[in-house]
């Protein structure tokens, strides 16, 4: 086996890193005496014999006269049959090596092994990356975007070959259906190494390549070990070396590729998320959330915010995993996530690179909001700007696909200008205007009808898709359209525990702004299991992201902020999407959608 330092790829919770262009494959020959072939099959044997398969058994027993015999020698012997069936008909290896013969005699128990060897292979998260000369502007370069793109489908179409070979020099036959399924990496980076303005503390961080260019194979479906936030995001008042250290005390230091950065336009700021590579599946699928910083936005320039993912070391507070630090000195704010599988899913990704935005909007003086914000222009000419502002599990990202699903006649254009955060200001003009964050959406399925989030789901990521709380990441607006202010014409509170009648309706606006900012305070939702709260709860301002950790801040700006909304006709109200209540889960956004459609043809 290969020691860290000189490896070329890695294989950890079951995701498999290749360093692409260390360990280029452009024939089948390479491929089948490639390291990583070889521990593929060491794995494979090992899981069989672990679970007594009956292909294992197979093994055991055919392979005796070859030198089979522990588990390491089954792989051996079969790592060099296979070699062979790939250059020679199966009837023929006797004759090249006598000792195979009982293993070449039995072809539906071999093609039985094939089969499962490569969906072995297919079960794991397959990542590709190729890091461009250090700090070269190398990928600026539409050539060497090509060249990467063109490395992912070669290695792709020589799995697909190498295992389609094997079976017809096996079966002595070709199939008659063939399917592409997705063989090679399920995800590629393109790497590279560029100088920014790095504090003298956070200098360790230099040698860490930035994500340039990434490539998925969507629909792409992985496995995060859980599926829901837990706890929340404590702040830290003081940060320290130890804190920031990227190996454990007393560990070997970072080996090969084991850190990378994903710097992402959050709003108008730029952020770099490092991650460490066992949570590399969710760090590459934030391609699909956030915008990837240009070249530009990083040469020479400092970041508003740095988050580690991962960190290894003993030097957080003992009984949290997730914490930020105010660098006032060097105007920064720092995340910190401790490395455990507890954080091994996509909302500490999205939420705590949110949560130091929302941060960074209150020192700007704009309203941070835990919400959904899109621009509708109807057939008929109306037009308005709706905000719906709402905890996890209230309903507004589904009021607004079943807005888009049900109404598709009536409606001209609909972007949305941000589906999970945003923030809001009165510009220049007096007007109420709405910025994004995010040019991608973090869907849950559970409660969306058929056919909801499926206009771009030859493009999404899901992520455990069989259970409670699956998720899907699709791209939706283009980043220079969430940033550059939207008009806001209707600001309401998804209320997701009440049920509607004539007293209550679906859709029904505030008094005054006393009334409403009571209601937006309070943050009643009942929970839906995309945390671990139960039951009817409440979150200042329904956002836990930010305004709690700067609460006196945040309420300066809310009461002013609603005071001049209805000082300026924006319409506040709430809207029951009945989505916390047993059994109406898809009708109720379906209802509300349809009311706000009506309120939003009325006021026009």
């Amino acid at each position: 086996m290969m020691t860290d330092e000189i490896k070329t790829y890695a294989i950890t919770r079951n995701k498999v890193i290749v360093d692409f262009g260390a360990v280029y494959c452009d024939t089948p020959e390479k491929i089948l005496k490639s390291d990583l072939f070889a521990e593929i099959i060491d794995l494979f044997i090992k899981r069989c014999s672990s679970r007594l398969t009956p292909t294992y058994g197979f093994l055991k027993e055919k392979t005796l006269g070859c030198g089979g015999g522990d588990d390491s020698e089954i792989a051996a012997c079969t790592l060099k049959f296979l070699r062979l069936l790939y250059n020679y008909n199966c009837d023929e290896i006797p004759s090249i090596n006598e000792k195979f013969r009982p293993l070449a005699a039995d072809k539906e128990q071999l093609d039985k092994l094939i089969e499962e060897l490569y969906n072995f292979w297919r079960s794991f998260e397959r990542f590709i990356f190729i890091e461009a000369p250090s700090r070269s502007k190398y990928t600026k370069s539409s050539l060497h975007h090509a060249q990467f793109i063109k490395a992912n489908e070669v290695f792709r179409s020589l799995i697909l070959h190498v295992y389609r070979h094997i079976r017809e020099n096996l079966l002595s036959a070709y199939p008659r259906v063939y399917r592409q399924l997705p063989a090679g990496a399920n995800m590629g980076m393109l790497l590279e190494k560029i100088d920014w303005q790095c504090p003298p503390l956070y200098a360790h961080l230099m040698d860490i390549p930035f994500i340039r260019l990434t490539l998925i194979e969507p629909p792409l479906i992985i496995y995060p070990a859980v599926n829901k936030r837990k706890g929340s995001f404590d702040e830290i008042h003081e940060l320290t070396a130890d804190m920031l250290a990227l190996a454990s005390e007393g560990a070997a230091p970072c080996v090969g590729f084991e850190w990378f950065c994903f710097p992402a336009k959050i709003g108008p700021l730029l952020a770099f998320i490092y991650f460490h590579r066992d949570f590399i599946s969710m760090g590459v699928s934030l391609c699909n959330l956030f915008e990837i910083a240009d070249y530009e936005d990083i040469d020479a320039k400092s970041p508003e915010i740095i988050l580690l993912f991962g960190l290894k070391h003993t030097g957080l507070p003992p009984n949290s995993n997730t914490v930020f630090y105010e660098d006032k000195q060097n105007n920064l704010l720092v995340g910190l996530l401790r490395h455990t599988e507890e954080i091994d899913y996509f909302g500490y990704f999205k939420k705590m690179p949110l949560t130091l935005h929302n941060i960074a909007m209150i020192k700007k003086g704009r309203l941070p909001v835990h919400g959904a914000m899109f621009h509708i222009t109807l057939i008929g000419g109306q037009e308005a700007g709706v905000v719906i502002i709402g905890d996890s599990g209230t309903g507004k990202s589904e009021t607004i696909e079943a807005m888009r699903f049900l109404a598709e006649k009536y409606i001209r254009e609909l972007v949305i200008i941000f589906d999970d955060m945003g923030s809001l200001d009165f510009n220049s003009d007096g007007k109420l205007v709405g910025y994004g964050t995010e040019t991608g959406a973090f869907v849950r399925l559970d409660d969306l009808q058929p056919g909801y989030p499926y206009v771009e789901i030859d493009r999404s990521i899901f992520m455990n898709p069989d259970k409670t709380n699956a998720r899907l990441i699709m791209p939706v607006t283009p980043y220079n359209r969430i940033i550059r202010g939207c008009p806001v014409d209707i600001v309401l509170y998804a209320n997701n525990h009440e049920d509607v009648d004539e007293m209550r309706p679906a859709v029904e606006f505030f008094n005054n702004h006393q009334e409403a900012i009571e209601t937006f305070r309070e943050g009643a939702r009942l929970a839906k299991g995309t945390t671990d709260e139960r039951g009817l709860v409440r979150t200042y301002f329904a956002n836990p992201f930010g305004a709690p950790q700067r609460r006196q801040e945040h309420e300066i700006i809310a009461v002013e902020l609603f005071k001049r909304m209805f000082e300026t006709g924006v319409a506040v109200g709430q809207i029951r999407t009945r989505l916390g209540i047993v059994g109406f889960e898809q009708t109720g956004p379906q209802s509300a959608s349809k009311e706000l459609l009506e309120t939003i043809i009325k006021k026009g």
